[in-house]
């Protein structure tokens, strides 16, 4: 039996609703995992919602709670992570649903964090609060892939983004690309920055393209989620979008050893953030080192834009959590530049292969989106 087919179709219903809630938070809490959390009362009505604020204070369960003042008094709380049990810049989440007199707790899935880790179940039980664990708990894990990924191998959850026509081209020979895909594809793609804490580019196409990598979707104008470019040299122009806006949006470059005392003064000034990063034997960004910088930074779910040299560089270091492919119909031919450069592979077996979990209409476009085959 499934953990999930152990609860009544009305915790799954509400368990949904926390699970929606705590979307809201993609790409606005970290370092910290989105949580969504809603408090029914014994006569079951909903008493209260909340979700992980900006920046990851307050929690779900702490706006929840303040929300429902008295009511949450004998109320079962709806929890799409287990509570917190350590003592950070608030109280525990479990210490405080304890305090409310909370009867019921359905959590959708146990929290990886070492400080917590089941502790915060067990605080609720000490408690004397009644505990159901794994309600959701696939669509759970999820949501919060991102920061489990941090949590568990130091790294963000890494989507990469590829926009290409039929037969796998996303640009002319000559470089051009605007608009392979249409309006709706790119609001979507939109869309998937606001859920992203960071975009990351390689300087090959900061520097064709001069992009702003930010949300330009009504109401969701205020998203800026940190932009990232990998310039080994330092070559972005101070003149590029991406320097310029540097200091109302987050902008971060990874650079190589000693490039950033020598010459980043410049950079600094216009709010560029610069990131030292080691090089691999060939002389470029080590990229393993690069993510595991940017979890250590707190990161937990980057999408990737670049250009085909970048997109097979991931691929190749197996760092591809997640491929987000927008198709559309027309066809380039072999001229064109490819999504991925070459791999150079020796064997089918090498080949990094995904599995495919959602394809959706976009206009005339189709959104395929995979994840790493386990």
């Amino acid at each position: 039996m499934s953990a999930t087919s152990k609860f009544s179709g009305t915790d799954l219903a509400h368990m949904r609703a926390a699970l929606t809630l705590a979307a809201r938070g993609l790409g606005r809490v970290w370092p910290n995992p989105a949580v969504g959390c809603v408090l029914v009362s014994p006569d079951h009505r909903v008493v209260a919602r909340g979700w992980t604020q900006k920046g990851g204070r307050p929690h779900a369960e702490t706006e929840a709670l303040r929300r429902a003042g008295a009511a949450a008094k004998r109320a079962t709380a709806y929890v799409s992570l287990e509570p917190c049990s350590h003592h950070g810049k608030t109280p525990p989440c479990a210490e405080a649903l304890a305090a409310a007199g909370i009867a019921r707790c359905v959590v959708a899935i146990e929290d990886p964090d070492p400080r917590v880790q089941g502790r915060g179940l067990a605080m609720l039980r000490k408690a004397g609060i009644a505990v159901a664990v794994g309600a959701l708990e696939g669509e759970a894990a999820d949501l919060n892939a991102g920061f489990f990924s941090r949590i568990g191998s130091g790294r963000p959850l890494v989507t990469l983004k590829i926009a290409s026509t039929l037969d796998g081209r996303i640009a002319l020979a000559s470089g051009e690309s605007r608009w392979i895909t249409g309006e709706a594809s790119r609001a979507r793609v939109h869309l998937m920055r606001a859920q992203h804490d960071a975009i990351l580019v390689g300087s090959g196409t900061a520097i064709a393209d001069d992009p702003e990598l930010t949300c330009r979707l009504p109401g969701l104008e205020d998203r800026h989620p940190v932009r990232i470019v990998l310039d080994r040299d330092l070559s972005l122009p101070l003149t590029a979008k991406l320097v310029a806006s540097a200091a109302s949006h987050p902008t971060w470059m990874v650079v190589g050893p000693d490039v950033a005392a020598s010459r980043g003064a410049a950079h600094r000034a216009a709010g560029v953030e610069l990131v030292e990063a080691g090089l691999d034997r060939d002389g470029r960004l080590d990229l393993a080192a690069v993510m595991a910088e940017l979890g250590r930074r707190g990161l937990t779910r980057v999408l990737v834009e670049g250009g085909s040299r970048l997109s097979a560089a991931l691929l190749v270091h197996d760092l591809v959590d997640r491929l987000a492919w927008f198709r559309s119909p027309g066809i380039i031919g072999g001229d064109g530049i490819p999504a991925a450069s070459p791999l150079s592979l020796a064997k089918l077996a090498e080949m990094p292969r995904f599995q495919r979990i959602a394809v959706e209409t976009l206009g005339g476009d189709l959104l395929e989106s995979y994840k790493r085959r386990s």
